[in-house]
């Protein structure tokens, strides 16, 4: 048997003990362990949700790593490149690449009667992954974009929509400029989409393929570029290599030559950002790892001192100071333990709250969402409560020395 588990385990669960330092101290300490951990959860859930959902919308306008003219990457113009059906094969094939999608941009004017506004032209074709559009679709519905001349509909964002004062349903101008020609095309407003993400809805939009391609005076097999979608966005980086070892540096029967980036390397100042949060997550972690510590080890020294009667009754007994340092600390072990059970039951009942209902929202402008984004994340939670279990009984480690200064005749006079 267990000596020192045995005693504590007594010591803990006596319900009668009419201490009145020692019982509101233990208290004290499982509040101070409870409240650490739903801090350290709830923040651990807000910035993973958040660095995910940007993340997810940033992916969403430019997906994973895009294959494109080696001259797209050194200028601002749009230069095409030929990705035919071989092409195609070769990235598809590629190991953890989920999807490949080919675009074509194209730059225009869009004009109504009162207004109009200089945009992005993004051609997409039956080919292309819509389900981030779809699930920011605000109003109308997504089109069918197959290349049928004769029907040019279009999908617009909320503040494009906004300035120029248009509904879905509505018809607008847009003029094109290529090879110092003006081509007018009048879209239908098919659907209006909202990302909050105000460097891509306030200067894109998306219309169909093959008219992106005959608007930019190119070959029906030339693009701008093909997306790839991978599997597992840890292994991002190993995919990109494997995309540069088959098909960088090599050329299109035109002569042009195919490069690539990531996500990362297209919108590094984003991602370097959402980087910085992890800063203010470990921060909030140490804070909250001394919040609990410092709370059990007053607890624990005012629970010692309380105890000095029975301390020195156990050295008489024959107790080692070592066995009774143990009992303490399995003691601790009990306060803890039940702080971090409320502190789980506090921090993902908030976030579960959050999650369904919503109930912190935020400005879309300035945190590009319309509510905290959370994101349960099982492992990392009980990574955390084991940290916060491990570190807290090690800082109590030092003050259970204490007891060894504890001499069985003197004890008697706390009695």
């Amino acid at each position: 048997m267990n000596f020192p588990l045995f005693i504590a385990r007594r010591i803990y669960s006596n319900k009668s003990d009419k201490r009145k330092v020692s019982r509101p101290a233990i208290h004290i300490a499982t509040i101070g362990v409870a409240t650490g951990l739903a801090v350290m959860i709830i923040t651990v859930s807000v910035v993973l949700g958040f660095k995910h959902s940007i993340r997810d919308k940033v992916i969403g306008f430019g997906s994973h790593i895009q294959v494109m003219n080696f001259l797209t990457m050194q200028s601002s113009d749009p230069y095409p490149i030929c990705i035919d059906d071989s092409m195609i094969n070769v990235l598809r094939h590629i190991e953890g690449v989920k999807h490949v999608q080919r675009y074509a941009l194209t730059q225009g004017i869009l004009k109504t009667d009162s207004d109009f506004l200089g945009i992005s032209f993004k051609g997409i074709s039956r080919e292309y992954d819509t389900a981030f559009i779809k699930s920011n679709l605000n109003y109308g519905s997504i089109p069918v974009f197959d290349g049928k001349s004769g029907k040019y509909d279009i999908l617009i964002s909320q503040q494009t929509a906004d300035k120029l004062r248009l509904k879905a349903g509505d018809k607008v101008f847009a003029y094109f400029f290529a090879d110092n020609n003006v081509s007018t095309r009048r879209f239908k407003v098919a659907g209006i989409f909202q990302t909050n993400m105000s460097q891509f809805d306030n200067s894109m939009c998306f219309i169909d393929y093959q008219t992106a391609v005959k608007l930019n005076r190119w070959l029906p097999e030339q693009c701008t570029g093909a997306e790839l979608t991978v599997t597992d966005f840890n292994r991002l980086e190993s995919i990109n290599e494997e995309v540069i070892e088959n098909v960088n540096r090599t050329s299109d029967k035109y002569g042009d030559t195919f490069t690539s980036q990531t996500i990362h390397e297209s919108y590094p100042q984003i991602f370097s950002w959402l980087e910085l949060l992890d800063i203010n997550v470990w921060v909030i972690l140490i804070l909250m790892m001394c919040v609990a510590g410092f709370t059990m080890i007053s607890g624990l020294l005012i629970i010692i001192l309380e105890r000095t009667g029975m301390i020195g009754t156990l050295k008489a007994l024959g107790a080692k100071d070592k066995t009774i340092r143990h009992t303490f600390l399995w003691f601790a072990v009990f306060i803890i333990g039940k702080g971090l059970l409320w502190g789980n039951i506090a921090g993902i009942g908030l976030i579960l709250i959050q999650k369904y209902t919503g109930m912190v929202s935020l400005d879309p402008a300035t945190y590009y969402v319309n509510t905290a984004p959370v994101e349960i994340n099982i492992p990392l939670f009980a990574l955390i409560n084991i940290s916060t279990l491990l570190i807290s009984v090690f800082v109590l480690i030092a003050p259970s020395y204490l007891i060894s200064h504890i001499h069985p005749a003197k004890s008697m006079r706390y009695e």
